[in-house]
This record gives structure tokens, sequence and C-alpha cells, in this order.
């Protein structure tokens, strides 16, 4: 029996071992083209020698490199540990929240962050590998950017933050680091046991706010994770669903997802704002002159909602690896019925839904006007969906609509002829549609 089962696991290892150098040719590809931003070379340094690697010269320090050789050490120790097996969740269910910037995903996310002791909540963890990713020029590579974001996010939901702490600059040390993106966002990896004693010598920019926590401890984090009965994970970052097949596919994981849309046209007014510097041209065209068809802006508009409808039109056709598994909500529904949206997720994610969660949510939709900042959680809900109305000039939301019309259409967003109806508040701009 020992024999049968020694030969399947070396068979699934040779397996993966294939993949990985499958995608090894893609890596040694765009490698030579990645902004490493890291420091010179240093005389001496092991982690700096050029190495040969397909053909192509590779630092052991890039990226990619270090991404994929992580991948298969991580591999080889599930498989030593006998920890590689086809074992099922036993009930545990692996929510991903899906969405793009400025779509109220951080306040939805809140929804599970708030759970309590029973859900180990993340926030955008993928920050991290974008980040190292990201090409010259701001860009990164779709194909192999959408396989290391799959295989960081599968990773996470089985509590193993190895792959994770590869991408992570400075890398962490035993396992510790000061450097994790919006830690404080996560009530998981700042409560007991994760959070250690505070050192007052040592700076952590994302650092808890409610309680005064030492570094973050990632040995800390995987074992609360693994103590945890659910585990949630909200992202801006993944493009296409599609490429998340394989979470679906994996014994250990019971995955649901949950996409978060949000009218186009608002999402640039809130980006307009919360990311100024990177809109001067969309605040120009604003005040004057005409906008040009062909720009990069304009185009990198047309891409973000063309991957949105892309993603949503698979899901809403439910073909049988998502049977049951994807979900829809647009931000303006949950605004305006934040507890029944909020019953609705937790009725398909098969979770109780809490006394803790309807509290949150009850005193964080009635929020005062000083309290909701840019990046706040707490929202007047009923005020906020229709904000954007009165301060988009009618020659951008013209814009919008005729590079996200197809998207717009689908999730029920009317189009405005002028802007008279623009601004009218009395005039809804909502269908009302049924995603479930």
């Amino acid at each position: 029996m020992r024999n049968k089962y020694t030969i399947f696991l070396c068979l699934i290892l040779f397996v993966a071992l294939v993949v990985i150098e499958k995608e090894n040719n893609i890596i040694s590809k765009v490698s030579d083209k990645l902004s490493l931003k890291q420091p010179p070379l240093q005389a001496g340094s092991l982690d700096w020698i050029s190495v040969r690697r397909n053909g192509s010269n590779v630092l052991l320090s890039d990226p990619l490199y270090r991404y994929t050789n992580r991948r298969l050490e991580n591999f080889t120790e599930l498989f030593e540990g006998g920890l590689l097996s086809a074992s099922a969740s036993n009930g545990r269910k692996h929510i991903l929240l899906l969405a793009t910037t400025r779509t109220g995903s951080s306040f939805v996310g809140e929804f599970f962050n708030q759970q309590g002791a029973n859900m180990f909540y993340l926030f955008e963890p993928l920050w991290h590998v974008e980040r190292m990713l990201t090409l010259e020029g701001g860009r990164t590579n779709a194909t192999v950017s959408a396989s290391a974001y799959r295989d960081v996010l599968q990773q996470l939901f089985l509590c193993d933050f190895s792959l994770l702490e590869s991408f992570i600059e400075p890398v962490p040390q035993e396992h510790v680091t000061t450097s994790l993106f919006r830690r404080e966002s996560s009530q998981s990896l700042c409560e007991d046991p994760v959070c250690t004693p505070f050192v007052k010598k040592v700076f952590e920019r994302f650092h808890c706010r409610n309680r005064r926590c030492g570094p973050l401890n990632f040995t800390l984090a995987s074992q609360s994770c693994l103590q945890k009965q659910h585990r949630a994970i909200k992202s801006v970052r993944v493009r296409q669903l599609e490429t998340l097949r394989p979470l679906v596919e994996d014994p250990r994981l019971d995955m649901k997802f949950i996409q978060l849309v949000r009218d186009p046209r608002a999402v640039l007014a809130s980006r307009m704002v919360a990311f100024s510097k990177n809109y001067k041209n969309w605040k120009r065209w604003a005040t004057d002159g005409e906008i040009p068809d062909d720009d990069d802006e304009v185009r990198k508009l047309k891409g973000n909602c063309d991957n949105i409808r892309m993603s949503a039109e698979t899901g809403l056709k439910r073909p049988a690896w998502l049977h049951g598994r994807y979900m829809l909500v647009r931000y303006e529904d949950i605004a305006r019925f934040p507890m029944r949206k909020a019953a609705e997720m937790y009725q398909f994610t098969g979770i109780p839904f809490t006394s803790k969660v309807k509290d949150w949510i009850l005193k964080n939709t009635h929020a005062s006007s000083e309290v909701s900042g840019v990046y706040s959680t707490q929202k007047n809900s009923s005020q906020q969906i229709e904000k954007w109305r009165v301060t988009m000039p009618f020659k951008l939301a013209q814009v919008v609509q005729k590079v996200c019309g197809p998207a717009m259409t689908l999730f029920g967003y009317k189009f405005v002829e002028n802007e008279e109806i623009l601004s009218d508040l009395s005039v809804s701009l909502i269908e009302d549609m049924n995603f479930l």
C-alpha cells in the first residue's frame, strides 16, 4: 500500500515539474524587461550571481525566477511533509471578493472581516505580487501575473504564506516582516496569537491600529489561519475569473467567488479624487480640450471595463465548474440595501450571518460626513451612490459610456443623453436586475 502511495505522489510531483517548466519558458521571455527595484550589484553577493536559464540571462534575484523557484520548493516541502493530499475542505469555506479599485470593495470586505473568531480575512495580499512583477512603464505581463496571482491565492487559502513572502520587499527575515500592505485592515493579523509584543524601535508602516503589535510573524499567522473555520480574501488585481479555475478544482478548497461591480462613471469620478496624480489628463479634459479616442488613458479605461465584463459573463453563464460558486453584486444595491445584500452574500457562502456583522453594518452605513474619508469604510451609503453625478462633467460621462457601454448594459446602468439628466438625482440610473 505504501509503495502505491509513493508512486502516486511521485506522479503528482512529475506533473507539477512539467507545468512549472512550461511556465519557466514564459518567464524567461519577460525577465529581462522587469523593473527589479533592487540596489546595485554588490560584489561577492551570491544573490546577484547571473546564471543561464532556458537560454536567457537571469539574475537569481529576478522576481520571476524567485517566484518559480519558490513555487517548486514549496511543492517539494508539501510532498516531503506528506501534506500534499486530495483531502476535502471539511466544511471550510474559501471566499474571494473580486473587484477593481474604487468599487467599494474595502467596505464590502468588512462584511467578512467583521465575522469574528471563525473567519480569517486578508486585505489585498496581491498588492505585493503586482508590485514585484511590474514591468518598465508601469505595466504587468498579463500571462505571468495571472499565474502568480492564482498560485499565491491558492497557497494563502491553504494558510501557507511562504510564496507571498517571496514577493515582499524587503524579504522577511525568519518569516517576520514589517512591510505587509495594509496589515491593519485584517482583524486576524492584529489579534492574538498573531499580535506579538510591541517593539518600540521597529517601524511598521501598516501597523495595527486598535492595539500595539510587534512585526508580523507569518508562522503565527499561518497557525491562526489553520485554526479558523473559514477564510476570505479581498483583491482588486485579478483580471479574469477564468484564470482561477484551478482553485475550484483543488479538492482542498471549497471556493466561492463574489464579484463586486459599480457604475464605471462613478468609478472614474472616485479615482479622479483618490488617485488625483494619476488622473491629470482626465482632470484637464474635464475643464478644457477634446478627449482623444486613442489616448492611453482612454484605452486603459476600456480595457478595465472589458475585463470586468468578460469575467462577469463567464460567471453569469454558470458553467459546470462554477455551478453554485459565483455571485455578482452591484455596489449600488449594497449601498441602498446593505443588510439585505449582506444576508444574500452570507446565504450564498453558506456561512452564518452573525449579529456582530449586522451591528457593524448598521453602524457603518449611517456614518456622519466627519468620518467618511476617501479610504474610510464608514459611509452614509444612501448618500454615496449618486454623489458623482453632480461633480462629473457630462463629456467625461459620454466617454465612459462609449468605451464601457457593453459592461454598463450587462450590469444594468442607464445611459444619460444630456447634462440635465446626469445631474437630476430624481432620475435613477440603475435598472432593477436580479443576478442570482
